[in-house]
């Protein structure tokens, strides 16, 4: 492998780990600055509906600029400007000035979020086989970094404004020194790349236009169907455990928990199992296995199996949407970012949306009867696993014809 290869899978490691240490140190200190601007529950999360906002206006406008400027170019601006936004809401003296921190925090972002990403599709494809999901199980490790750097502040006495900075002066920093290893601009051939029909990543005939739009429609519902699920996971798996099945909060807390170290793990695991069975299979069956874990977890009177339900959630989760990006940017590699901020914008706006739909259908149902709807959707894109196919030859793990396209 081309050391400028290696270099470009390493740079877009450390993206990742920056995109989620930066968005982590926002979260850890949201309690903080809502106590600092003086706001209630309800305007906060008035507030946090502008993030996303920000960030699903950011993934729309990164994507086109990153297929026409290059992701060496976007990537790094997109980093920097989410590192430098970062101590905005910490600096934000009252709401009206802490919504307009958040929608550039939120903007800079989402940038951040499509362009690496853009990026990744091309190196995943010099590579031949599978290493998106690599990628994303490093957002979660940055999560963690933010959490330790909090903590670490916290007891040093230095207050949200002062930590933020001093992050997002670090991150400042980790933008530009990356930038040297992406790659100038699509991604180069592999001369070792396994040959078409091996690996996970289609190598198939280009679909006409029309296909393609079509096939990036399908892929961003599916995108909305499971990020609405994981985000409803976020919110409401906590008070599951404690409104329906009675526990402390304490263990309670756990489920959430659970369900994110098991997504983490997937996800470090996903791109091996797409490499020996094929994306389709990685997506297919990974749903199979979320809606198996929510049911679970929505019908069992016992904590215990509560608890295996939300773990095999975030497991059968943890491979889907990397596999619905990779797709995406692989449709029509010219025009990778665009595809991508279509299928993560829509996919975003599911995970907003969840926690606020599964609070509406509470209205109507009991709590844990609502995640049924959650087993729906995850059934709905088992079924439709099929899209990842870019033509009709089946994909690695699949019984095929000697060298027919994958």
């Amino acid at each position: 492998m081309e050391r400028s290869l290696r270099a470009a899978r390493a740079a877009t490691y450390v993206y990742f780990v920056l995109c989620g240490t930066l968005m982590g140190a926002w979260v850890v200190h949201i309690p903080a600055i809502e106590t600092r601007v003086g706001i209630s529950h309800a305007t906060l999360g008035g507030l946090l509906v502008l993030l996303g906002l920000g960030a699903f206006a950011g993934m729309r406008a990164a994507g086109p600029l990153t297929d026409r400027l290059g992701a060496r170019t976007a990537v790094p601006a997109s980093g920097v400007l989410c590192a430098a936004s970062l101590v905005l809401p910490g600096l934000a003296p009252n709401p009206w000035t802490l919504a307009a921190a958040l929608l550039v925090f939120g903007f800079a972002n989402g940038c951040l979020d499509v362009s690496m990403n853009a990026h990744a599709v091309h190196v995943e494809q010099a590579y031949g086989r599978p290493v998106m999901s690599g990628f994303h199980a490093t957002f979660s490790i940055g999560g963690v970094l933010a959490a330790g750097a909090a903590a670490a502040a916290t007891a040093t006495g230095l207050g949200p404004a002062a930590t933020l900075a001093l992050l997002g002066a670090l991150g400042l920093a980790t933008a530009l020194l990356a930038a040297r290893g992406l790659l100038p601009g699509t991604a180069p051939a592999a001369a070792d790349a396994p040959p078409a029909d091996a690996g996970h990543v289609d190598a198939g005939p280009a679909a006409p236009g029309g296909d393609v739009r079509r096939r990036i429609r399908v892929l961003a519902v599916l995108a909305l169907m499971v990020m609405l699920a994981e985000g409803a996971a976020n919110d409401w798996s906590a008070l599951h455990l404690k409104d329906v099945l009675g526990t402390p909060a304490s263990t309670a807390a756990f489920a959430y928990g659970t369900f994110a170290a098991a997504m983490t793990t997937g996800r470090l695991l996903a791109d091996r199992i797409a490499a020996r069975y094929g994306s389709t299979a990685v997506l297919r069956h990974g749903a199979l296995t979320a809606a198996v874990g929510i049911t679970t977890a929505a019908l069992t009177p016992w904590v215990w199996a509560a608890f295996l339900g939300w773990a095999l959630f975030g497991l059968g989760l943890s491979g889907c949407v990397p596999q619905l990006l990779s797709a995406a940017g692989h449709a029509d590699p010219a025009a990778a970012g665009a595809n991508v901020s279509r299928v993560a914008g829509l996919g975003y706006l599911g995970m907003l949306a969840g926690p606020a739909v599964i609070g509406w259908l509470t209205h109507l149902t009991a709590l844990n009867h609502t995640f049924l709807l959650l087993t729906l959707f995850c059934a709905a894109t088992a079924a439709t696993a099929g899209v990842l196919r870019t033509a009709p030859a089946p994909l690695a793990g699949d019984p095929a014809p000697a060298g027919s396209p994958h």
